[in-house]
């Protein structure tokens, strides 16, 4: 099982960080489009289309690599209060009970709008462009397939947390600049507070004696 998670996991992460680079592409377009537009009076036809559409593909392919990394919103004010085996519990309930039917409500409703739109190559309506966009609804059909699977590793993360009494080690790759600023907080406090143990240990004794 903890095979299953690592190899989902490996895989989520490779889609994750590929898809990535549209942040990328997605500011070098928006810098290239407000320097046309705002010093040469030249705005583009096409970067309207290209930020929603990297900015939708890059939302919806990331929610797996999000999900694997737990960094979906929870109600933590609860959550971090429980043990192990009862957040297991309950994340297991709550998969089968609307996140596994959510996401295949996603799936086959994509499907339609998208084959619908590749039918007559659907093209944008919002811009003088004509951008085609029957490719970009494709990707709702290809973020639900992704948090489909990495759905499965997290039900196996469930099930072992439920057998082991402890989570299996996430993947760390990414840390959150609050979890940082934390860690480094909590490092430095420390820090001062072994600096001031040695200074008392080191100060000479006066007996006590005043000048």
């Amino acid at each position: 099982m903890l095979q299953i998670i690592r190899t989902i996991d490996r895989f989520t992460t490779w889609v994750g960080r590929s898809f990535a680079w549209l942040i990328l592409l997605m500011a070098f377009g928006m810098g290239y489009e407000v320097v046309s537009r705002y010093l040469f009076n030249a705005p583009t036809a096409w970067a309207y289309d290209m930020s929603y559409i990297l900015y939708g593909t890059l939302f919806m392919v990331g929610g797996a690599y999000t999900l694997s990394r737990n960094a979906h919103v929870r109600g933590d004010f609860l959550y971090r209060l429980w043990k192990p085996r009862t957040q297991a519990a309950v994340e297991l309930t709550l998969y089968f009970l609307f996140f596994f039917p959510g996401i295949l409500a996603l799936v086959f409703s994509g499907w339609k709008y998208a084959s619908r739109s590749w039918q007559y190559l659907e093209t944008s309506t919002f811009s003088p462009a004509g951008i085609p966009i029957f490719q970009f609804k494709t990707m709702m059909v290809v973020g639900g397939v992704l948090l489909l699977i990495q759905g499965i590793a997290q039900v196996c993360r469930c099930l072992v947390c439920l057998r082991t009494g402890e989570w299996p080690a996430d993947v760390k790759d990414v840390t959150e600049l609050e979890d940082q600023l934390l860690e480094s907080g909590g490092a430095n406090h420390a820090d001062n507070a072994d600096n001031a143990g040695s200074a008392m240990d080191t100060a000479p004794d006066t007996g006590g004696k005043g000048r």
